[in-house]
């Protein structure tokens, strides 16, 4: 039997999303977890989020930079309307 070796990419500090108006928290840990939201739960099948997918899969082959695969999830959660956990105190205190 052939040894299967399996190695888990750093995907640096979690990223956490406001998924829902009832302000659910998403915390995104790592690379897998991107896919399989992107995959499996994303709202939208947009650009964006093609775009994501091919980036995170580039990553997780090491082709591109993992950075590379952050900044395209962040593009498709922005795209999905997704809001970064640490801009929703920010936009509510601009707002009063």
């Amino acid at each position: 039997m052939k040894d299967i070796w399996l190695i888990e990419i750093n995907w640096g500090p979690p990223l956490s999303l406001v998924i829902s108006p009832d302000g659910d928290v998403q915390k995104f840990s790592t690379i897998e977890q991107v896919k399989y939201w992107l995959l499996k739960r994303w709202p939208i099948a947009d650009d964006a989020r093609s775009t994501a997918l091919e980036q995170v899969d580039a990553a997780m082959n090491c082709i591109v930079p993992v950075g590379v695969a952050r900044r395209a999830f962040a593009a498709a959660a922005r795209s999905a309307g997704y809001i970064p956990e640490d801009l929703v105190g920010y936009a509510t205190r601009r707002a009063a």
